[in-house]
């Protein structure tokens, strides 16, 4: 189930939403947004609403103010404790009063009371925040404005006071009453490429001549019915950067906000090694709980979340390498390890788990992940393997700070790699648990891929690490950096790095410049970057640095309400007082002192419906078969296709038209992806196709990816490939012609089957390459191994049979 955001209440009665209007400011590698929620209360009675607002992990609330009948009251930060006796006491005198905190349980969700609301009156409710955006790997900077909030599993019962598990009523989506109004302005000294979004957007207008400065607005009359993302493409992202700010007028010096403060942003280039010379313990954690079962996203044959995550494991098997060791668990209400302990990575162990991942579905109740990491972390640890942990979740837990510590607290065993899957994954689970360990973390929503991205941070995983990694500073006489950011342990590569210092002393009264630099040591290397600014600070009227920095403090320190360590309770409340930014200890408060009218009685609670879409997965996998009758496969019946018989499709349930019965006879469930590769499709390479039709493309695009999922899976765990007829259907040639085109006598079957592999994944895979290149890395190096001298006949000969032009030069290295 999905939950919008918005005023709430606990009577499923609705108060009218008119309209949220957001603004989002993105300069450089920063987001400022204020986000507008206009409500009216169109009853005779007075209200209590509840408004929630899930936003992302990494973004620092600042403001906070109501607009009641043409008044502003802007609120102020309290400790938590204070807030709340306020807030009783302003509604027990008749004063209308507003309070704004963090969830208990998650940092990624607000809750926000608006108390005694009179009949007639509007109230219009303003956030203010600023954050840092992720960089893709694509090089796309990533903003996103939370729309869904799904229900969180609750750990221990630990959620009293929280408001994860409201329910709402729901409604059609062209029923519902409010709509999103955003504006997008963009700056960047480094030109302005292009804006993508998976919502209607207005034609990008730019504002300058020279492409630095860019706007774009959602399409009119959007409803608020997902998560809205924007991907801004600069022209030189990879450019390192230092800005500094004034620092905030009458404040003391040196306090935080009392000095200026100082945000580099450096883009290291780290070197590719080969990857499959390393080894590690991989332990792969999928959550399996129900909600696993549903569309990874609305786009039109998007896949389910388990079985995306079931070719995602089966991929990540496929491609580690030789000699390491792994383990493979599933989480739900309860867990379950494929292995006692992680085994040896060979053949046979390889076999054994992707047979049992095969088997895998949505079958295990809740969101209860506190259990498999208390067992992993419990296990010995291998000596030479260092243990890498892959979590891939929906991220639907309540009590995400008990998760949180228990990864921080055995973060010198292991790093974390999390996978929020879905729109309504937790970013305050799935960005502190790698956070903390040293990790990397990723969202898979949209056209997004899991199996691309999962094999990419596999791919990270598996190269050098980065030592003894540190920033000095060339400064003028008596001025000092202070480091605000956490200590840096670990970069990967293609990663941004942001660090914040506080500049303190005396700052110079002319123009000057300084220089800060990034050290490491790679493979015994060492290896220096550097940059040189200016020490004239700018002024900004949000001291958008400043609360970036105390955000980067606030996170370190902060484990939530009931989990943070009394010594450092204080800390986070004194930098979240002086800040303005929100933590688990504070909450906003205002209190409208004009409107003075006795409560008759207890307050009347009222709640905003969500929207609800109509599944629209069996029509469109119906369409799809109808495409694949355009093609020629008149014809569907027969024996299961080899890809939909490992995920666990049976021959009872392939029947005419490729509908499984249980997918044809329930209506209203998702239709798996998997099923939509009938054998009669033929050949499974890319083929030219006149008068080919949209839908027709998008079928050859398919049946491709399927092919490349298919041949992967044939791989064994050495690199290599058997010749046989499994690989020759996927090749879309017969056996016997394989057989005949076999280059040399004395190579074994083996190499020609392998050298055949690589040459077709380079010939019609690319657009895929980073989901193949770890597994056709451990093919050309078993094709080193065992081709020798023959290695660029044998080659030669693939491109002949295949009519392809790969380059032997690849097989060389």
């Amino acid at each position: 189930m999905v939950r919008g955001c918005g005023l709430l209440t606990r009577q499923n009665q609705p108060v009218a939403l008119k309209n949220i209007s957001v603004a989002v400011s993105i300069h450089e590698f920063v987001a400022g947004v204020s986000a507008t929620l206009h409500y009216e209360n169109e009853e005779n009675v007075a209200l209590e609403a509840f408004f929630v607002f899930p936003m992302d992990e990494d973004s620092a609330v600042y403001t906070f103010e109501a607009l009641v009948d043409g008044k502003k009251i802007v609120a102020e930060l309290q400790d938590k404790n204070q807030a709340h006796a306020n807030y009783e006491d302003a509604i027990s005198q008749g004063f209308q009063a507003y309070l704004l905190e963090e969830d208990k349980c998650s940092r990624d969700v607000f809750c926000c009371n608006v108390g005694n609301l009179q009949p007639g009156a509007k109230v219009a409710l303003t956030l203010r925040y600023v954050q840092e955006l992720p960089l893709e790997a694509d090089g796309g900077l990533r903003y996103v404005l939370p729309a869904i909030l799904n229900p969180r599993y609750h750990l221990s019962g630990r959620t009293e006071g929280s408001c994860l598990d409201l329910k709402t009523p729901v409604m059609p989506l062209e029923d519902l009453p409010y709509t999103l109004a955003m504006v997008t302005t963009i700056s960047s000294q480094h030109g302005i490429e292009r804006v993508q979004s998976n919502c209607p957007l207005s034609p990008m207008e730019y504002l300058e001549h020279d492409k630095t400065s860019a706007q774009v607005s959602l399409a009119e009359g959007h409803k608020f019915d997902r998560d809205v993302e924007i991907l801004v493409y600069y022209s030189a992202v990879h450019s390192p950067s230092v800005a500094v700010e004034m620092e905030m007028p009458e404040r003391k010096p040196d306090s935080l906000m009392g000095n200026p403060v100082v945000m580099v942003s450096f883009y290291p280039d780290i070197p590719e090694v080969e990857a499959s010379m390393i080894c590690g313990e991989f332990v792969f954690l999928m959550d399996r709980s129900g909600s696993m079962q549903t569309p990874l996203s609305k786009q039109v044959r998007s896949q389910l979340r388990i079985e995306a995550a079931k070719e995602t494991l089966i991929l990540l098997l496929k491609s580690l390498p030789l000699g390491c060791y792994f383990n493979i668990y599933g989480f739900g209400s309860s867990f379950e390890a494929f292995f006692p302990e992680s085994v040896k990575y060979t053949q046979e162990t390889m076999e054994a788990a992707v047979a049992r991942v095969k088997v895998l579905q949505a079958n295990l109740g809740g969101t209860e992940i506190l259990a498999p990491l208390q067992k992993i972390f419990r296990g010995s640890p291998i000596p030479g393997h260092p243990l890498q942990l892959f979590v891939f979740t929906d991220g639907e837990v309540a009590d995400t700070f008990s998760v949180i510590k228990e990864v921080k607290f055995n973060s010198t065993k292991h790093r974390c790699f999390s996978f929020g899957i879905g729109e309504g994954a937790s970013t305050s689970l799935i960005k502190s648990i790698a956070r903390v360990s040293g990790g990397t973390s990723e969202f898979i929503t949209g056209k997004d891929r899991m199996q691309a991205k999962a094999l990419r941070t596999l791919k990270q995983s598996l190269q050098s690490v980065v030592e003894d990694v540190s920033l000095s500073w060339d400064l003028p006489p008596d001025l000092t950096a202070n480091m605000l950011s956490p200590e840096q342990t670990v970069i990967f590569r293609g990663q941004r790095l942001i660090f914040y210092a506080q500049l303190t002393g005396k700052m110079p009264t002319q123009e000057a410049t300084a220089e800060v630099r990034l050290k490491y040591t790679l493979q015994g290397k060492n290896i220096e970057k550097k940059v040189t600014f200016s020490l004239q600070p700018k002024y900004d009227s949000n001291f958008t640095i400043h609360r970036l920095a105390a955000k980067s403090v606030i996170q370190t320190k902060d484990m939530g309400f009931r989990e943070t360590p009394a010594r450092e309770r204080k800390d986070v409340l004194n930098i979240s007082l002086e800040s303005g930014v929100m933590s688990s200890f504070t909450a906003f408060i205002a209190v409208n002192k004009e409107l003075n009218q006795p409560v008759q009685g207890p307050l009347v609670h009222r709640e905003i419906p969500r929207p609800v879409l109509v599944s629209n997965s069996i029509s469109t996998c119906k369409s799809f078969y109808s495409g694949a009758r355009r093609f020629g496969a008149s014809n569907v019946q027969g024996p299961v296709p080899p890809l939909a018989k490992s995920l666990g499709c049976t021959s009872s349930g392939w029947k005419d038209g490729g509908l499984p019965d249980q997918v044809a006879a329930q209506s209203c469930s998702p239709c798996p992806r998997i099923v939509c590769a009938p054998p009669a499709l033929g050949p499974l390479h890319l083929r030219k196709m006149p008068h080919s039709s949209a839908n027709e493309t998008s079928l050859q695009n398919n049946c491709e990816e399927i092919g490349i999922v298919q041949l992967i899976f044939l791989q064994n765990a050495n690199g290599s490939w058997n010749l046989n007829e499994d690989l020759a259907r996927v090749l879309g040639v017969k056996l016997e012609d394989i057989k005949a085109a076999h280059p040399d006598e004395h190579v074994d079957p083996s190499v020609w089957a392998t050298v055949l592999a690589v040459v077709w994944l380079h010939t019609n895979g690319m657009d895929q390459e980073c989901e193949w290149d770890l597994v056709e890395r451990k093919a050309r190096a078993w094709i080193r191994t065992h081709a020798g001298s023959a290695t660029n006949k044998v080659v030669k000969a693939a491109n002949a049979f295949l009519k392809s032009s790969v380059d032997p030069v690849i097989f060389t290295f």
